[in-house]
């Protein structure tokens, strides 16, 4: 079939508990989707759920391409993953390996750099072509976009700034460096913050403890998250820290890149209000140069949790048209 009929890409979003998988129009639409448990002890058994999905769904709908949002450093020429700390990938040669076995044209990105051009192309960044995309998930993920294209670096690394060093010899990060940004701005600090916390005793954590079971160790930072929704002042302090520490992260970052926005997804995002008020707070108090410059926008993502499956497939689509895409 010509690829003029067969207007749908699949995307997939590889995390580390689902691969997610979508048939995406060239509108953004997704209109259908499957997921699976990742496997994360063999790169072998990730490559067969992703080719099971992608069988699974090309069967129903007409493919043009498959792109792969990867949580791991992805090489300049977007076809090798050389290395992601929670699944087995090592220099492992995906694209190639995937496009043999689907007879599809296969790119693979970054995850945030995926979800970045979801959120410019059909979200949070249209209209805007310079914006930095900031993913709070177990850890911070990013995303560069510089006059409409992904901006990878030289390496194809870039965007890697949840490992930014915000406090000398401060929380230990499984990078291997101590006070990176991430350890104090993430799901994890919301899980540890909130953790300890209920170890205190303290009444104030009753009401989370409730959520749980009783059981401080089943606490999460989605816990968190529902708790302070639901007003809770103990954890509504700790989303404002956390929001705190986003904003002077973003100050630190206008200071180098000075994008025209920055877009705020991943799964601590859907806090909202709750925690980006007091990052526009601290972002414009810590922000160099402030009152003398304009301040960038800090905006919640539009597309949740697909912006990486979206964007995934986008950049497969027009790397599949374009000899030599922008993006």
């Amino acid at each position: 079939m010509p690829a003029a009929d067969r207007p749908f890409a699949i995307g997939i979003d590889i995390g580390g508990s689902k691969v997610a998988a979508g048939v995406v129009t060239s509108s953004g639409e997704l209109v259908d989707r499957r997921t699976l448990p990742t496997p994360t002890d063999r790169a072998d058994a990730v490559e067969g759920a992703i080719v099971r999905l992608v069988a699974d769904l090309s069967a129903d709908h007409p493919v043009t391409a498959v792109g792969i949002g990867a949580a791991g450093w992805v090489d300049e020429t977007r076809r090798i993953v050389r290395f992601s700390p929670h699944l087995a990938w090592r220099n492992e040669p995906l694209a190639d390996r995937l496009a043999a076995r689907l007879e599809l044209p296969v790119v693979i990105d970054n995850d945030a750099n995926a979800a970045a051009w979801g959120e410019y192309r059909f979200g949070a960044g249209q209209g805007c072509d310079t914006f930095a995309m900031i993913t709070l998930g177990t850890g911070i993920g990013g995303g560069l976009v510089i006059d409409g294209e992904v901006h990878r670096g030289r390496w194809g690394v870039a965007g890697e700034w949840g490992h930014l060093c915000m406090v000398p010899d401060g929380q230990i990060c499984p990078c291997g460096n101590r006070g990176c940004w991430e350890q104090y701005c993430s799901g994890e600090a919301l899980r540890r913050e909130a953790r300890a916390l209920a170890g205190t005793g303290s009444p104030m954590a009753v009401p989370l403890l409730e959520l749980v079971g009783n059981d401080p160790e089943a606490i999460r930072g989605h816990h968190v998250t529902t708790a302070a929704l639901n007003g809770d002042p103990a954890c509504l302090e700790i989303l404002c820290g956390v929001g705190e520490w986003l904003g002077r992260g973003l100050a630190g970052l206008a200071a180098i890149l000075d994008p025209a926005r920055f877009v705020i997804g991943g799964g601590v995002s859907e806090a909202g209000e709750v925690l980006l008020a007091p990052a526009r707070t601290a972002f414009a108090r810590h922000l160099t140069g402030r009152g003398f410059r304009p301040l960038a926008e800090v905006v919640a993502a539009r597309l949740g949790n697909d912006a990486g499956l979206v964007g995934a497939a986008d950049l497969a689509r027009r790397a599949a048209q374009e000899p030599s895409p922008r993006a």
